[in-house]
């Protein structure tokens, strides 16, 4: 009973969150999913349908530097990683896309890395 609720009221929010990113189509959207073990993050133009950017806790670089991906310090640097590759690119703005989740813990870890790296929100 407790995961339906949960379940429904996490698809209520990312309904939210979806309409007001239809809002702004020319805005880069930076979507986040996460698991119980990994962190995935990516930056998407919907215009295009293409994927820019993307950093896991699966990804190589990550697993160069740290082993376990389930912890605020994985999303950090996840977080690090993606705002470094967006910075490259010449990526300054994007619409932060939680995809539901609450923003605490390890969401707001990784917003917070991306944004140390110049990326606007």
């Amino acid at each position: 009973m407790k995961t339906t609720i949960r379940r429904r009221l996490r698809q209520h929010r990312k309904q939210r969150v979806k309409t007001k990113t239809q809002r702004h189509p020319e805005k880069l959207r930076l979507t986040v999913f996460k698991s119980a073990k990994h962190i995935y993050a990516q930056i998407v133009n919907d215009q295009e349908r293409k994927t820019l950017v993307a950093e896991s806790t699966a990804s190589q670089a990550f697993r160069d530097q740290m082993k376990y991906g389930g912890n605020i310090k994985a999303a950090v640097l996840v977080g690090s990683l993606l705002g470094e590759k967006a910075a490259q690119q010449g990526i300054k703005e994007v619409y932060y896309d939680r995809n539901g989740f609450i923003y605490a813990g390890r969401v707001k870890a990784l917003a917070d890395a991306v944004r140390e790296k110049g990326v606007k929100f």
